[in-house]
């Protein structure tokens, strides 16, 4: 029997779930949750109306953090002086783009799901490993809702509006 793939969710996606306090919903198809370090950073890093909260969710659910190279080289990088302004841009997407192809070369292979909430990563320039699938928070939603496990995603994207998010208009897969 394989395994659980595995939910790799990008800030976006974490972003939003907490402006509609829900996420917890990242738990209910029973796959295991991880975060990977340069996303935990990003979302934590600055003092943001959903900062606190999602970084007391993954500790409180113990989310295991995938480290990587990326974070660590962001790390070492910030200390030189010379390096105070390091480009943190698309760091956090480049982060799980290396988790992603530690799994392809894991033995036996892990399956990655990479949640992601931004048009850019749509686009099918940002290569995956065949192993490993990207969804967008909106189909993640709709997921959920088909299973019988959400009674909304409409909703769910109506309450982190309402709460201040400007939750992307993103249709992946098109309609």
């Amino acid at each position: 029997m394989p395994a659980s793939p595995v939910l790799l969710p990008d800030s976006g996606p974490l972003i939003t779930l907490a402006y509609a306090d829900a996420l917890d919903l990242l738990l209910l198809p029973g796959w295991p949750v991880q975060i990977v370090d340069m996303v935990l950073h990003e979302v934590t890093r600055n003092q943001t109306p959903t900062s606190q909260l999602i970084g007391r969710w993954a500790s409180t659910h113990r989310l295991p953090v995938v480290a990587t190279r990326t974070h660590r080289h962001y790390l070492q990088a910030r200390e030189t002086p010379a390096n105070a302004e390091i480009k943190r841009a698309n760091l956090g997407e480049l982060a799980i783009q290396e988790a992603m192809n530690d799994f392809a070369l894991a033995t036996p292979s892990q399956t990655g799901v990479f949640l992601f909430e931004d048009h850019r990563i749509a686009r099918v320039s940002f290569m995956l490993p065949g192993n490993c699938r990207k969804v967008s928070t909106r189909a993640f939603l709709i997921f959920l809702e088909q299973k019988g496990w959400l009674p909304s995603a409409a909703e769910i994207e109506r309450k982190a509006i309402i709460n201040g998010r400007n939750f992307s208009q993103l249709r992946f897969p098109p309609a």
